[in-house]
């Protein structure tokens, strides 16, 4: 099995894709002239000016769904992964595609919203309506829904769940080894796999609202908890923060040996993270209530850099510092060994080391913790996107019972990830992950050479913004962009209260 996912991943995986990844980035950075960096303050206050409606969530409610999505396994596990497959260099080349994803993400989070719809009283909307309705070829819309479904609700939480079993196991210990029929499995991880199945059950059944009420209060506490006692230990050690940053930026630029490619891994766990180009964060984006689309995609365009340029900064620097990890180079030698060579670099065992070197007896359950609650946030928001998905091919299919076989399978997988191995697992995540970046950022790019709709929709925000309106309009005739019902019909509602 696993030789089969590495396969499947030297293909998905290759330097096609990372430069694609790159390439896009800087091709919507030009085309929206760096809007990551000129409208960076209106992000900020969009993020706390949202509201709600029976229909939709607010912007900030939208942002922390989309976050759950962000910040997970991948801030922790996956930063260490980067490091210990990259070297320290792999940390900067994770900010280029953070900060070069940010207007991606404008781009793929304002389509979402141009293109949402109503459905069952609630907004949908995502890359296989976006792509559906601006290219017009459906086939490759439902693809993609069936890729997302199949990556969302059965791949990509084995990652989350399997990170919270081995940190829970690494600071609590094993306990009694039980016998399964997938090998012998600690208890710690069977108990562990058990209370996720309990909660994830509880919160998805309840549907949308819960999940966004459950993250909007989560995501942010846990994210600040997490990044107060990184930035404490990087306080006291802030002599060594320099060196450090020099090395991140001098093994960039020459990357180590053998597995150990900067870039590659570097962009690889980056868009694992941020998510930018790879086509969940739309969906939450869709849910969003706002005045103009342009509005909701500047919103998720400052969540790459919480996740990123924030959080994986954090946990990159902790490691760093404390010196708690290991460069693998080919087959079992090292390029890099400063901890004993059964630390697993795909997992979160040099977060929580280097951690309680700084933290002695509070670091390992500390982090442990603080993974729970990321990587079980993740899994929701991956229930979350699979459900859009399978609202989507409903509208023309017949699925009466597959939102239920989706939950019965979502958990299942979780349950499984929690005590499979970890390169097993974030192999299948990895192919999950290659699979959407591909066909979204295609589609993207299919998308911009075919009329523009999100550069026509920050164009005309920003037009509007000069006057300092009391509410924003969006006339997607007006401009010229074909097929967004939704704003259609409100505008035609707005004339006919007047």
């Amino acid at each position: 099995m696993q030789e089969i996912v590495d396969f499947l991943n030297g293909i998905i995986w290759s330097p096609a894709l990372i430069y694609l990844c790159l390439a896009a980035g800087l091709f919507y950075s030009i085309q929206t002239k760096f809007v990551q960096v000129r409208l960076f303050k209106e992000m900020y206050t969009l993020l706390l000016s949202g509201k709600t409606s029976k229909h939709g969530i607010s912007s900030f409610q939208a942002l922390s769904v989309s976050l759950s999505g962000r910040v997970g396994t991948g801030n922790i596990a996956g930063v260490a992964a980067a490091i210990g497959f990259g070297g320290p260099g792999a940390v900067f080349w994770m900010w280029v595609v953070a900060f070069l994803g940010a207007a991606t993400a404008y781009i793929e989070s304002t389509l979402a919203q141009i293109y949402k719809e109503v459905d069952q009283g609630q907004y949908r909307g995502g890359p296989a309506y976006y792509l559906e309705k601006v290219t017009g070829q459906r086939w490759y819309a439902v693809i993609f829904a069936i890729a997302t479904i199949g990556a969302c609700g059965l791949l990509l939480p084995g990652i989350q769940s399997n990170s919270i079993g081995n940190g829970i196991e690494l600071a609590f210990g094993t306990g009694s080894l039980i016998e399964t029929g997938i090998g012998v499995v600690s208890e710690a991880k069977i108990m562990t796999a058990m209370l996720i199945v309990v909660m994830l059950g509880f919160i998805i059944f309840g549907g949308v609202k819960r999940i966004a009420n459950f993250t909007q209060v989560v995501v942010p506490f846990m994210a600040l908890a997490y990044v107060l006692v990184v930035f404490v230990i990087i306080a006291l050690n802030i002599s060594e923060l320099p060196s450090v940053f020099m090395m991140i930026v001098g093994d960039a630029f020459s990357p180590m040996a053998g597995i150990g490619a900067a870039i590659g891994w570097g962009v690889k766990r980056g868009v694992y993270s941020n998510e930018a180009g790879q086509g969940t964060g739309p969906h939450a984006a869709a849910a969003a209530e706002v005045e103009h689309p342009a509005q909701q995609g500047l919103v998720q365009a400052f969540s790459v850099y919480i996740d990123t340029l924030l959080v994986c900064s954090a946990t990159a620097f902790v490691i760093l510092i404390t010196g708690a990890y290991n460069v693998h180079g080919l087959g079992d030698t090292f390029l890099v060994q400063n901890v004993a060579a059964e630390m697993a670099a795909n997992g979160p065992a040099f977060t929580q080391l280097a951690v309680e070197r700084v933290l002695p007896g509070i670091g390992k359950p500390f982090i442990a913790l603080a993974l729970f609650f990321f990587s079980f946030t993740t899994i929701l928001a991956y229930y979350y996107i699979a459900e859009t998905n399978v609202a989507y091919l409903r509208r023309t299919l017949k699925l009466p019972d597959f939102t239920f076989i989706l939950k019965v399978v979502l958990i299942a997988a979780a349950f499984y990830g929690t005590i499979k191995t970890a390169n097993l697992a974030w192999g299948l995540g990895d192919v999950g992950v290659g699979l959407m970046a591909w066909l979204n950022i295609v589609g993207l790019l299919l998308i911009f050479f075919m009329g523009k709709p999100a550069i026509k929709a920050l164009k005309d925000y920003e037009l509007q913004r000069k006057s300092q309106p009391e509410e924003y309009t969006f006339d997607p005739l007006k401009l010229g962009i074909k097929d967004a019902k939704f704003w259609e019909d409100k505008i035609e509602s707005n004339n006919k209260d007047k």
